[in-house]
């Protein structure tokens, strides 16, 4: 039993056993077996009476925990700005000096992420006040991490935008051969992009964008950070705009 639907139900049989002194809460252990037994004999009565206090207990932890983990989340976005709007060599889309910056955390291989790709595509296109941010965490496997490294070793030759849409608009698994395959397909320096995607720096890269996104208790992608929120999961073009200009709003 949580320590909350505890202090409710004792509340709920205060009136009939002795009270707390004034700026002291209940605590349990104070009780005899006899309080003990009649506290439960009285919630039971209180609940078969009216079954809405339990579904009013349940209804307020929950407001109670949203309203904690709002309050983490803004917490660890402030602690992570630097992290999240200024780090260099994060791939961008949009607008560069856009008002607003979406962060999206997200895996190539993630079937919501790539449902995802074409509306976050009609947004930019739309808003062209945003700026997007991509932290890629490979969190699915060794195809998410041979697809991400893919990614940035494109980057380096300005086409990390290209790979991305080459690889998550395609399902066969990758290997090494393909990958090459796809960056020649693009134009690419094959040579440079094979020493860039076992590079040091690109593994760097992978790295810290999963400390960040520990960091921020991220547990699934997408997720995206706008302004002080933190959106988890997939949700769909309208949504993201409308927390793009709540950002906005709130930043004016």
């Amino acid at each position: 039993m949580t320590n909350t639907l505890r202090a409710a139900l004792l509340a709920l049989a205060l009136p009939f056993t002795a009270l707390p002194q004034p700026g002291r809460a209940a605590d349990p252990s104070s009780f005899t077996p006899a309080q003990r037994d009649e506290i439960v004999r009285v919630v039971r009565q209180a609940l078969k009476a009216d079954p809405s206090i339990l579904r009013d207990a349940v209804t307020s932890m929950q407001a109670d925990d949203q309203t904690r983990e709002a309050a983490e989340s803004r917490a660890a976005i402030k602690n992570n700005q630097k992290a999240l709007l200024a780090t260099f060599g994060d791939p961008e889309a949009g607008n560069p000096n856009g008002d607003v910056t979406v962060v999206e955390f997200y895996d190539p291989r993630c079937p919501y992420c790539r449902k995802m790709l074409a509306g976050i595509d009609a947004m930019l296109q739309r808003g062209h006040g945003v700026r997007l941010v991509y932290k890629d965490i490979p969190v699915l496997g060794e195809a998410s991490v041979l697809e991400a490294k893919a990614m940035l070793a494109a980057q380096k030759q300005g086409a990390y935008l290209k790979m991305q849409t080459a690889l998550m608009t395609d399902p066969a698994q990758p290997n090494p051969d393909m990958l090459l395959q796809k960056a020649r397909g693009l134009g690419l320096d094959p040579l440079k992009f094979t020493t860039d995607v076992n590079s040091p720096g690109v593994q760097a890269k992978l790295k810290e964008n999963l400390a960040l996104s520990r960091n921020l208790k991220v547990t699934g992608t997408p997720t995206f950070v706008v302004g002080n929120t933190i959106i988890p999961g997939m949700v769909d073009a309208g949504q993201l705009e409308q927390a793009v200009a709540d950002a906005r709003k709130h930043a004016g």
